[in-house]
């Protein structure tokens, strides 16, 4: 069984950082008293909200066309495509009541991950109940939802065979090329406004968003960029950027907005941004979106409107009595919201709505990759093959000042202090083990082979050390790896654990590599927190080898399998101390990453737009003959 005392080592250190963000903000939330002020720090949130989603692409035509329509005895459903982008088409639904007497008041509907998109049950419902009520709306399908799968013409689809898995994986291919998927799914819900605002039956003064989980996510995320909108009623997603954390609750690519936490944001500030226009904030008491953390939220946006002078009803919150969904409570308390912020006095209720579902598909398939849609992993490649035009060759210097800018480490660091630890015996063989304190309460865990055990409560650091950077587990990696198997037998091999692998792997049931394992999690707040968490891995190992040069080795050679390959060419690039790095298994290029529809490497070996300004070759190139290769993987993690 291997050893893993370590299991909430990460997860903690990330608390404490997120609660230490939250505790600047309170105090700074709690210091506002007059309108210039409240108005001051909200156009810092915009600002910081408008960094994370950048860059925007440009307005195109959306060449939309209605390809068909129902009537029903109260409204008729539109069948309408459209495209965000040059190749990326939407499918969506337009509710329109009948017989309207002037322009009405638009609502966007944003789905929830729902496999089927805005034909899902409780979204026809939502739209059905809107429209009973006057309301215009569009509701449209997200990227591989309902009609949209990007992968539907590939055999293999394991790795993206729910909607959550496929975000997860457009999301870690967009950062390579400086992209975020959350902005890429505000930006089809901006083009969608675009559309309904160019239909004469809506009032543009009345445009309302909406939309649960997901949806809730997006309506959370375009509201504050998109003041066309007037009206918000995110449902089953609002809580605290902590609380998730805290429960252990991985989120989607594109709910983890670049650097909001490091520039010292909550999901409420999403909300104050756009402040005094009308918020209601809807959750479920059994929903897994923290309700703690949606009245916390509440109350921080209540205070804010209060300060600046909105009126009572321009925010409320409700809370229903079911576990996560759009349920027919929340339904009807944003119907309700939307009404009285656009004038009407009077609600119809329906207890019952219609599925339509066999009768709802846009396109003759059910899917727009037949109907000529690019995938997005094709637009991915397309940017990334510009991003590599432009790029020009970087001298060492420039590059190296590039590479500790992309990681996020530096050369100004405290030599780490080491713990020896209780020793461990493999095959016979007495293994020294000490936890090296990189930073604040993280702890990389070094093993090495003693000829004495008697050494195992000292560091003893020879001359020349060879150092093996593992794939997932030192301890595994050791007995398995041919690699490591033959350096321990000519060496007495040190071997490292990076924070949140081998020893100090999460605490998981679920396999390492799942899509929505602790260490894609701790990734993706490493992101809002603005340290990339391969950054932050590197570091380990920088402070590793300060400490073995300091405690006397002259030479170092440095080794690396799979991520631990990644760690090494980063280390290796960048200490001065690394006589030899050698690589086994290690990835081709970045670049590589854009070129499929499928990468089978963790998100954690991503770095936010490192093809903006170099890939991996040009650190091996500029390692020349220190560098030994071996085995090399592809972006599945096979063999070449």
């Amino acid at each position: 069984m291997p050893l893993n005392g370590y299991g909430h080592m990460v997860l903690d250190d990330y608390v404490a950082r997120v609660r230490a963000v939250n505790a600047d903000r309170a105090k700074c939330l709690s210091s506002i008293r007059t309108k210039k002020e409240a108005f001051a720090y909200r156009d810092e949130v915009r600002e910081a909200i408008d960094k994370a989603y950048r860059p925007w692409p440009s307005k195109t035509p959306l060449r939309a066309r209605v390809v068909g329509t129902i009537e029903r005895r109260y409204y008729r459903i539109e069948k309408i495509i459209f495209e965000s982008r040059p190749g990326c088409l939407v499918t969506a639904h337009l509710y329109v009541p009948n017989n309207l007497d002037g322009p009405a008041p638009g609502i966007i509907g944003s789905c929830g991950h729902a496999a089927d998109g805005k034909n899902a049950s409780l979204y026809q419902a939502f739209c059905q109940r809107l429209a009973r009520n006057g309301f215009v709306v569009l509701i449209y399908d997200p990227f591989n939802q309902g009609e949209r799968d990007q992968y539907y013409a590939l055999h293999s689809r394991e790795n993206v065979r729910s909607s959550t898995h496929a975000h997860n994986m457009m999301g870690k291919q967009l950062e390579l090329v400086g992209e975020w998927f959350g902005a890429w799914r505000a930006w089809d819900g901006i083009r969608a406004l675009d559309y309904l605002l160019t239909r004469p039956e809506v009032d543009p003064a009345h445009i309302g968003l909406t939309g649960n989980s997901g949806g809730g996510t997006m309506t959370s995320w375009i509201w504050p960029v998109e003041e066309r909108f007037t009206m918000a009623a995110p449902s089953c997603f609002v809580t605290t950027f902590v609380a998730n954390l805290e429960n252990e609750l991985p989120a989607d690519s594109e709910q983890y907005p670049p650097g909001v936490i490091g520039a010292g944001l909550d999901m409420a500030d999403f909300f104050i941004a756009r402040a005094p226009a009308p918020v209601i904030l809807l959750g479920q008491t059994y929903c897994f979106f923290d309700r703690r953390g949606l009245r916390q939220a509440y109350s921080e946006i209540r205070r804010f409107y209060d300060i600046i002078g909105a009126p009572a009803n321009a925010t409320d919150i409700f809370i229903g009595p079911e576990g996560h969904g759009f349920f027919i409570d929340n339904q009807e308390a944003m119907v309700q919201f939307f009404a009285t912020h656009a004038g009407s006095q009077q609600v119809t209720r329906l207890e019952e709505t219609e599925d339509l579902s066999d009768v709802l598909n846009v396109t003759p398939k059910g899917e727009v990759v037949p109907e000529g849609a690019t995938p997005i992993y094709d637009l991915i490649a397309q940017k990334a093959d510009v991003l590599a035009s432009k790029r020009k060759k970087l001298g060492k210097d420039e590059l190296t000042l590039c590479v500790q800018s992309t990681l996020n480490v530096s050369d100004n660091r405290d030599l780490p202090h080491h713990r020896w630890l209780r020793s461990t015996t493999e095959d016979g063989v007495r293994l020294a083990r000490y936890a090296i304190e990189t930073e604040g309460n993280i702890r990389a865990i070094m093993r090495k082979r003693l000829s004495n055990p008697s050494y195992s409560h000292t560091l003893d650091v020879e001359r020349e050390v060879h150092l093996y950077l593992p794939h997932v587990s030192a301890e595994v990696d050791l007995i398995e790896d041919s690699l490591a198997k033959r350096l321990k037998e000519q060496h007495p091999l040190y071997a490292l654990d990076v924070r949140g692998l081998g020893e100090s792997l999460a605490d998981d049931e679920r396999d390492f590599f799942h899509p929505y394992g602790n260490d894609y999690m701790c990734n993706g707040y490493g992101l809002m927190l603005g340290q990339s968490f391969l950054g932050r891995r590197v570091h380990d190992v920088l402070s590793t080898l300060d400490l073995l040069a300091y405690e006397g080795a002259e030479k170092i050679y440095l080794y690396g399998r799979g991520q631990g390959a990644i760690h090494a060419l980063f280390a290796g690039f960048l200490h001065s101390a690394v006589t030899t790095v050698t690589l086994k298994n290690y990835p081709l290029s970045y670049h590589a990453w854009t070129q499929t529809p499928l990468v089978s490497w963790p998100t954690a070996n991503i770095l936010r737009g490192v093809l903006t300004s170099f890939d991996l070759p040009d650190l091996m190139d500029a390692l020349g003959k220190k560098l030994a290769l071996i085995q090399p993987w592809e972006s599945d993690m096979g063999e070449v």
